[in-house]
């Protein structure tokens, strides 16, 4: 077990945060789409909001780690066979807006309920509002909180799609530098 990336492969707590991260990432949008399935005001709708705003707030505090991990870790596992330099590119920009999401995402849904008047929960905590209620501004805030968290969606997929891509059609290392257990090769 490394805990630090090598050339071949990131180390283990890269890789157990990114797994982690997705998992959150999966429940948080479980939750705000499953609460459709209960009717306005019934007590699972608001479990499932609540519960969306702790495990997102969680994102945005293991964000936080991620980052410090990418700068403790070392640099990043080379691909084998390198990228041309064009996906190289569009590898750094994806992977640039997938931070970017993960950091605005729950800070939006923070601000959306300060400026609603709502309670902030966190894990049996509450957090200070971010800034005074305003009713305008927090169904503003929601709209974008709701646009991007559509653009999420497509986000994910598409680094999903291009990490399988990798692995099944161009046939390089790309998945197996994040893949926990070791001796596995592309093939």
């Amino acid at each position: 077990m490394n805990w630090k990336n090598t050339v071949d492969r990131y180390g283990s707590p890269s890789m157990a945060m990114h797994w982690l991260m997705l998992l959150l990432l999966a429940a948080v949008y479980a939750c705000i789409e499953l609460r459709g399935m209960y009717p306005r005001g019934s007590d699972m709708r608001e479990l499932l909001k609540t519960w969306h705003f702790m495990l997102g707030l969680g994102v945005f505090a293991l964000v936080f780690v991620r980052l410090a991990l990418r700068l403790v870790a070392g640099a990043a596992p080379l691909i084998r066979p390198a990228l041309p330099v064009w996906q190289a590119r569009l590898a750094a920009l994806m992977h640039l807006a997938l931070y970017a999401f993960l950091l605005a995402m729950p800070l939006l849904g923070w601000l959306t309920l300060s400026a609603a008047g709502k309670p902030i929960p966190f894990f049996g905590l509450q957090l200070p509002p971010l800034l005074g209620a305003d009713k305008a501004l927090a169904d503003s805030l929601k709209e974008i909180h709701e646009t991007i968290g559509t653009i999420g969606y497509y986000l994910v997929g598409l680094h999903a799609a291009a990490a399988l891509f990798h692995h099944y059609w161009t046939r390089d290392n790309t998945l197996l530098r994040m893949l926990p257990g070791s001796g596995r090769r592309a093939g």
